[in-house]
């Protein structure tokens, strides 16, 4: 396992990282504590340090189980983000949100649950759309003065409110955030309209989720193991079979797995990009794991893009118009050295 800088910062992260939604078996599928700890137990000695989960997966239970690992282990090997928006509770209309309040409270009670002092990384889960967005980055700014927080980040969220977050607490000294967490893959790719340029400009790590579309890219589906896939789900229609078909046939053309090939399309990005890993069983766990090791060669890239390119849309598709390069650049587009 290798190690990535998360956003502009000097902490270290494998570039995997472990999704544990399903840790628990409160919402009726996923894994009791002795399976979550061969899970983790096989991810530390591959290397892995980076752990996410949220105060509601699975009712809190996730971040229970993780607590009772670190309580036997080496907390400081390991790398916990955690989340905070999504109601715990019902009681009362503070319970849930990007409130100052909520946030608050959230961080406490998953402080109890992970039974540690600190979160390593800590994500606004959904923009809320209510929350002025100075409110919640002096509320997360606090946390990080106070010791309960170390770095940082912002999930689900659209890109201008990203942004406007990084500039005003550039601007204000307060901390920045180090990551973006949306949802990405050969079936998901309009975040590159904007999100994922914003990112980059921003210094922000993306650690996408659901990076095999649920598990459509592994090729199960179109086996007939639909699971709890809705019928009308959009990773089961014509365009998406055809993107997992393309990454089924080069996996077979590589001897290794469809999800192998999923994966390191996404880490192979232009840009910084972590994929969250989850994993109900110990065989999924060590195959994902083995994507590290896959290595795509340049036709395999240019096959996986052409399959799944999305349109840009305005002004991303105006701005690539020949005529509009000629009297932007004056001839000279092709000329001039860019940055990535």
């Amino acid at each position: 396992m290798k190690y990535k800088l998360l956003g502009h910062s000097g902490l270290k992260v494998s570039q995997l990282c472990l999704g544990t939604m399903g840790f628990g078996t409160e919402w009726g599928w996923g894994i009791d504590e002795k399976a979550s700890f061969e899970i983790l137990d096989a991810f530390a000695q591959a290397g892995g340090n980076f752990i996410d989960t949220a105060n509601r997966y699975t009712e809190g239970s996730s971040e229970k189980i993780i607590g009772n690992y670190l309580r036997q282990h080496d907390r400081d090997f390991f790398v916990v983000a955690s989340k905070y928006t999504l109601h715990d509770n019902t009681t009362n209309p503070n319970a849930s949100g990007n409130s100052r309040k909520n946030m608050m409270r959230s961080v406490e009670q998953s402080l109890q649950r992970l039974q540690t002092d600190f979160i390593d990384v800590f994500y606004l889960h959904v923009w809320d759309a209510l929350t002025p967005i100075d409110e919640v980055l002096r509320g997360l700014d606090d946390l990080v003065t106070q010791g309960k927080v170390n770095y940082i980040a912002i999930s689900d969220t659209p890109a201008w409110i990203v942004s406007q977050a990084q500039t005003m607490a550039t601007l204000r000294g307060w901390n920045r955030l180090v990551a973006l967490q949306i949802e990405y893959s050969l079936l998901q790719r309009t975040p590159e309209r904007d999100l994922i340029p914003m990112a980059k400009a921003m210094g922000l790590t993306v650690t996408p989720w659901a990076p095999l579309a649920g598990g459509a890219l592994t090729g199960k589906y179109l086996q007939g193991n639909k699971g709890r896939l809705p019928e009308n789900s959009k990773r089961l229609n014509p365009h998406g079979e055809k993107i997992t078909r393309e990454v089924m046939a080069i996996a077979q053309e590589l001897g290794v797995s469809a999800g192998q090939v999923a994966l390191q399309w996404t880490m192979a990005q232009d840009f910084a990009s972590i994929p969250i890993v989850g994993a109900t069983k110990l065989t999924q766990l060590l195959e994902n794991i083995q994507a590290i090791h896959v290595q795509l060669s340049p036709e395999h890239l240019q096959r996986l893009h052409a399959v799944s390119a999305i349109e840009l849309g305005f002004p991303h598709d105006f701005f690539n118009e020949a005529g509009v390069r000629q009297v932007t650049y004056g001839g000279f587009y092709d000329s001039i050295e860019r940055t990535k």
